[in-house]
């Protein structure tokens, strides 16, 4: 993945644990442009872990002038998120390359984006991007309360924009939403998993097709107990620690693993498996269910493994 060193121009803070970053580079130079929806992978050295993690861009896709992110403060998390939070205008951090797989189909006659918690923050860029773009849309922004809807903060004054905040008795209706748009409609989801499981079973149930709902949900690496991995083509076998995904192990060991989301959504990292005598614990969205219950493939930035062999194609 090709990165660069930016510096951290701005740091605001948005709630008690959201934070808004701005990273320019060095000198001075524009960025490239990128496409709402876009993300970029944040390296994090954290004493002696690389860690790295994907946000989505909030900025203005067709401003190179700098990048920003926005980062919700996980206390229960890996700690990326906790690092971040420690982050002072001055730091410079290595920052990858856009990459977008939550782009808006522009084929849609109308767009409508559900956005749940800290969910909204792609839809900031892509709000940037359509106000320039003579195309419907409605953003409809769940939260339960007014004090975690930090992305509010975010979003400009619209009247198609609405905001549903359970405390206050706005519930946002999934149904009567889908039940209500016209054909040619394409709808975009990101946040909890709940969310997005309700937007697609109801999308279902009304006869919606499938390349008419999409979404996005970055996953963090689960913990897990330690396991032993062997590499077939590197010829070492590792162990994958508890709080290590085993995408990190092999980075760790300097073997060539390739990525884009480090969340299990992109695919960029499946691996063949050549022996598996276990039970691997997928936790992806790229796989299908008979490919998850082969056990023959693996995404490493997000999988782990329990049983007594576990060799890979790497």
């Amino acid at each position: 993945m090709s990165s660069q060193v930016l510096n951290v121009a701005e740091v605001q803070p948005l709630t008690p644990l959201v934070t808004r970053f701005r990273f320019t580079h060095p000198e001075g130079k524009a960025l490239p442009l990128f496409s709402g929806g876009a993300h970029v992978v944040v390296e994090m050295p954290d004493g002696d872990v690389l860690r790295r993690n994907a946000y989505s861009l909030i900025s203005d896709p067709m401003d190179g002038s700098g990048y920003e992110i926005a980062v919700r403060r996980e206390d229960g998390g890996r700690g990326g998120s906790r690092f971040m939070h420690r982050v002072q205008v001055g730091d410079q951090l290595r920052i990858g390359a856009p990459v977008n797989l939550f782009a808006l189909d522009l084929r849609a006659k109308k767009h409508v984006m559900i956005a749940g918690g800290i969910g909204i923050t792609p839809f900031v860029a892509q709000l940037k991007q359509l106000a320039k773009m003579p195309m419907p849309f409605e953003l409809h922004y769940a939260a339960r309360s007014r004090a975690e809807a930090a992305g509010i903060a975010l979003l400009p004054h619209s009247p198609h924009i609405h905001v549903h905040l359970s405390s206050e008795g706005n519930r946002l209706d999934v149904g009567a939403l889908l039940a209500k748009q016209p054909l040619g409609t394409h709808v975009y989801t990101c946040g909890p998993k709940g969310l997005i499981d309700a937007v697609a079973e109801t999308g279902a149930r009304f006869g919606w097709p499938k390349a008419a709902l999409h979404s996005e949900e970055f996953l963090s690496p689960p913990e897990g107990a330690a396991f032993d991995v062997t590499l077939a083509k590197s010829r070492m076998t590792l162990t994958v620690g508890p709080h290590q995904s085993l995408l990190e192990a092999m980075e760790a060991a300097q073997v060539d693993a390739p990525w884009l989301c480090r969340g299990g959504a992109c695919g960029q990292c499946e691996t063949d498996v050549v022996t598996c005598d276990g039970h691997i614990e997928h936790h992806d969205h790229w796989l299908s269910d008979a490919e998850r219950h082969e056990q023959r493939k693996i995404m490493p930035c997000v999988s782990r493994f329990k049983g007594s062999a576990l060799v890979l194609d790497r």
